[in-house]
């Protein structure tokens, strides 16, 4: 199991060019890619989801490629030196009018807008690409070992929380096994306070009991209940991405519970029942968070 959130960064060099790429999700439903990418390399969006879509399942993705050149050398850097010129005669012209002395230095020169400035060298999407595919994979690699650690903290919590759902699940089975007959003592005493007891084996009492009986029998309901366990059990040890299997299980595990309170017709049971439920949505918070 993993958690739908997490982080991840790659970077990769090419030709004195650094690609970092940084790879962040948070919860959906469906996958969704979001890619900001350089706007000159905008071709390669689709191929940056497609090794999104193979890498992760489900959750938000958002996807940030940045440039960062390393070369510090005089073809990097570009001087405009008739601009250079023009602020010059410019400075100097406006020192003679003040009558004031021409003190211009090269410092002050260079600090002038537009005089020098970094060259943009322009990279090809085919050349741009490999490093980028490579960071993008360093990336993904770290966001999905971050998810997979959130993941067993999630798997541990729903474990425990399962574990006490089996527990209710026996406890209900238990008293359910005595409503049947606590509902026939019930019954004969009503009788008798009426002042109209009845044998034991009196056949209308026999089958007053039988017809309660058959309307709050829940043996199916807990058998479709173990089996849910089973398989929730069953998705979290596959360790493939199981989060809607799971959430759909969920709906089915509310299903059943919910029909054991509506048929039980005993307050404990009743109460185990919203226990139960309360540990259900509580699992569910936590698969909501799951890939």
């Amino acid at each position: 199991m993993k958690s739908m959130t997490g982080f991840g960064r790659g970077e990769a060099q090419r030709s004195g060019v650094t690609w970092s790429v940084e790879c962040s999700s948070v919860n959906r439903k469906q996958l969704e890619v979001a890619v900001n990418l350089p706007r000159e390399l905008s071709e390669l969006e689709n191929a940056i989801r497609s090794d999104v879509s193979a890498a992760v399942s489900r959750g938000r993705v958002n996807v940030a490629v940045r440039k960062e050149s390393g070369s510090t050398t005089a073809e990097a850097i570009r001087v405009d030196q008739l601009l250079a010129e023009q602020y010059f005669h410019a400075m100097h012209a406006l020192a003679l009018k003040l009558e004031i002395p021409p003190e211009i230095s090269l410092t002050d020169i260079t600090r002038m807008p537009g005089v020098i400035s970094q060259a943009q060298t322009e990279i090809a999407t085919e050349d741009a690409w490999p490093p980028i595919q490579e960071a993008l994979a360093a990336a993904l690699k770290q966001l999905n070992s971050m998810r997979s650690a959130e993941g067993v903290s999630l798997r541990k919590d729903i474990e425990t929380r399962l574990a006490l759902i089996v527990s209710i699940l026996d406890s209900i089975r238990a008293k359910a096994a005595t409503v049947p007959e606590h509902q026939r003592k019930v019954l004969r005493q009503r009788l008798e306070d009426a002042g109209l007891p009845l044998p034991l084996d009196d056949e209308r009492l026999v089958k007053e009991i039988a017809l309660f009986a058959d309307r709050t029998d829940i043996s199916e309901e807990l058998t479709r209940a173990a089996s849910h366990v089973q398989q929730f059990r069953a998705y979290l040890e596959s360790g493939a991405p199981a989060g809607r299997s799971l959430d759909f299980l969920l709906q089915e595990f509310f299903r059943e519970f919910n029909t054991m309170g509506s048929k039980c017709n005993n307050a404990e049971i009743a109460h185990h029942v919203v226990t139960a439920k309360t540990e259900l949505e509580k699992i569910r918070e936590q698969v909501q968070n799951a890939e």
